[in-house]
């Protein structure tokens, strides 16, 4: 089988997860706080067996035993990475709706442990808790946030957040030192990539807008562009394999046929 067929095979499966990740990213256009997905890639070395032999030579002019070193590369897709570059801003006005400017995420409380999040619709419950579409707590300075019940809410730029104009909490606007370290579980919500550690900083610059939410920074234009790039691309890949298939088939049946 020539090498021909492993690089049109690789590349076809790429593409298909490139696709994937692409008709995700278009599902999720009107998820709030959304955040795109690229993928990455990295090149992998082939080593052949001769590559790591080092052959004694008498002199300079002495001729060699082995071919010289030949490393050949080839991509392969490493992982996902999430684009965290800022949504725009939708006006709701809504009193608990909030969305984040700049780096910043707020923090919610599962019952799988404290996960991170820009979807700021939040809902009270009738205990006068604040908590997630999915009634997960949003975590404050002092833990889970408690509102008075029947209260005026105001929210300033800095995440305190006021009941009749006295300040009863302020939102947990954290980030981490390595956004590549995220990784999404659903419901729009990060925790540590293998659930390992996160050094959590604070989010200097960070300001919290009540009565706005932030909607997905996915460009619609921009992924069915690279919608169409990797259909055609795939196709091309699917060509080279069948293209290769008959001439490997070819020069089973013909070229050693004896005449």
């Amino acid at each position: 089988m020539q090498n021909s067929m492993f690089s049109a095979m690789f590349g076809a499966m790429a593409q298909e997860m490139r696709l994937r990740t692409i008709t995700n990213n278009l599902a999720n256009v009107n998820t709030t706080g959304y955040k795109k997905d690229n993928l990455a890639f990295k090149d992998t070395f082939i080593r052949f067996a001769h590559d790591t032999i080092y052959e004694p030579v008498a002199n300079l002019r002495s001729d060699k035993l082995f071919p010289r070193p030949m490393q050949v590369a080839r991509p392969r897709l490493a992982l996902a990475l999430t684009n965290f570059s800022q949504g725009s801003m939708r006006s709701t006005g809504g009193p608990l709706d909030m969305a984040i400017a700049g780096d910043g995420f707020f923090k919610i409380r599962t019952p799988d442990g404290d996960y991170y999040s820009r979807n700021g619709h939040f809902q009270v419950t009738p205990e006068g808790v604040l908590v997630t579409e999915q009634g997960w707590p949003v975590l404050g300075q002092g833990g889970e946030i408690a509102l008075p019940p029947n209260a005026h809410v105001t929210v300033d730029g800095e995440g305190r957040i006021l009941a009749d104009g006295a300040e009863v909490d302020q939102f947990q606007v954290v980030t981490v030192d390595n956004l590549a370290l995220l990784e999404k579980r659903g419901e729009s919500l990060y925790q540590g990539r293998n659930n390992q550690p996160l050094n959590e900083v604070d989010a200097t610059g960070a300001t919290v807008n009540q009565g706005f939410l932030e909607a997905s920074n996915v460009n619609v234009v921009e992924e069915m562009v690279n919608m169409i790039e990797a259909q055609r691309t795939f196709e091309a890949y699917t060509k080279m394999i069948t293209n290769t298939q008959e001439t490997d088939l070819k020069a089973v049946t013909q070229v050693g046929r004896v005449k």
